[in-house]
């Protein structure tokens, strides 16, 4: 059966993970751009905070910004170290196939480990295979515009090829052999400047340093991220309403000509 998205009774819960520690970078234009999208279709939407006071596991579809490093360490205290349950609950949904977007900070915290320029090193989830070290200021942060390409990726059959967005950070994430990345860098640093790779793909996540936000500047992945929610949520194979993206992609073919 296929399920072709208009007026629909359906409906999403997204769970904001740690949204007063972990928003950077105006990170919080994400979570305006899914709730938007799912509203103009008729899809209802509650946008649950996920913080240090409050934890719930009925969640469809999951989003975390970035952070400094501070911030990182008090949701690591409160994850790794204060609250065992959060991170079986919070595991168990990326492992069950819930989507879910991790920016920069957010996205290393859930890699093996974060070394910070003190030397200092904060304990991640392990859920994705990667870690992240920051070299400190003998090392210049990683900053500008970036594009990548997804048109080899599990994208490919969306026709999604280009993506645009802004990166900052001075972390260098190494991916582990069994990692996928997200794209592949065409202009910018990536996740770490050297081996060409932006990002993770694990399962339903996504892990990626573009800020911008993301969401915004390449509508097509907000759709891919409402989509496997509500497939996985209602069992059914899902095609949505297509939209009037048209200023979204001139703004987006003004940023990639500048780089041609």
């Amino acid at each position: 059966m296929n399920s072709k998205l208009r007026i629909t009774n359906y409906e999403l819960r997204i769970g904001w993970l740690y949204p007063e520690l972990m928003s950077t970078y105006g990170d919080y234009g994400n979570i305006i751009v899914l709730q938007r999208r799912c509203e103009w279709r008729g899809i209802n939407v509650d946008v649950v905070h996920l913080s240090l006071s409050k934890w719930e596991k009925d969640i469809d579809l999951l989003f975390m910004g970035g952070a400094q490093d501070k911030e990182q360490e008090i949701v690591s205290e409160d994850l790794v170290q204060s609250s065992k349950l959060k991170v079986k609950s919070l595991t168990k949904m990326i492992e069950d196939g819930i989507p879910g977007l991790y920016i920069c900070g957010a996205y290393q915290f859930l890699g093996q480990y974060y070394k910070a320029a003190d030397e200092t090193t904060i304990p991640g989830l392990g859920i994705f295979d990667m870690y992240t070290v920051n070299p400190g200021k003998h090392e210049k942060r990683l900053i500008g515009d970036i594009i990548v390409d997804v048109s080899n990726s599990t994208f490919s059959e969306f026709g999604y090829t280009q993506l645009v967005g802004f990166e900052n950070h001075g972390g260098r994430t190494y991916l582990g052999k069994s990692a996928t990345p997200f794209a592949h860098v065409v202009k910018g640093f990536g996740n770490n400047g050297e081996d060409g790779t932006e990002g993770i793909l694990y399962k339903n996540s996504i892990g990626s340093y573009l800020h911008g936000p993301l969401l915004p500047k390449n509508p097509e992945i907000a759709d891919w991220f409402i989509a496997k929610a509500l497939e996985h949520k209602y069992n059914d194979e899902i095609t949505l309403q297509a939209l009037d993206d048209s200023w979204e992609q001139q703004a987006k073919k003004a940023v990639l000509s500048t780089y041609e």
